[in-house]
């Protein structure tokens, strides 16, 4: 019998101290290799998921703590999409993925994990990528560890930053 071992995901499935304050608003100040940040523009940055779906699986995050769409400003909802835009294109370079699924979850009953501060989710897709491991036991498969993750995605996003 073959044994998946990804002991990282032990505090999200347990349910594990939480971190204090807004994991969002934490996560542009925290030190290598803890952060996650593949890019940061002047009102947004893109940030790794810690608990991802997929490998390269991102958020598109406004710095400033906003709970909705209509509270960002002009400036910070425009640099969202461009970002968006960005990492589409990034995640597609690096991945080859066959779609992506791209959401906004706004509120508990939306799925919302992160309730006041909104953030954009990219999450590759592959064609059957939906497996048995998922669907009967609760448990994602990821080849590749996060801090790769951020060693394949960082420089493509400095690349078309200019």
């Amino acid at each position: 019998m073959e044994r998946l071992w990804s002991p990282w995901r032990l505090a999200y499935v347990t349910g594990g101290k939480p971190e204090a304050g807004c994991v969002f608003c934490n996560a542009p100040r925290l030190p290598e290799p803890e952060s996650l940040v593949l890019f940061s523009g002047t009102t947004c940055y893109v940030v790794l998921n810690r608990y991802p779906y997929n490998n390269g699986h991102l958020m598109v995050v406004p710095f400033r703590h906003a709970a909705t769409l209509s509270a960002l400003t002009p400036e910070e909802l425009s640099e969202m999409a461009r970002l968006t835009q960005r990492s589409e294109a990034a995640v597609t370079e690096a991945y080859q993925p066959h779609g992506i699924n791209v959401g906004i979850n706004i509120g508990k009953p939306a799925g919302a994990g992160v309730l006041d501060h909104v953030h954009a989710h990219l999450v590759p897709r592959w064609n059957g990528d939906t497996n048995f491991m998922t669907v009967v036991g609760n448990v994602r498969v990821l080849p590749e560890d996060l801090g790769e993750t951020v060693k394949r995605l960082r420089p493509i996003f400095e690349r078309l930053a200019v």
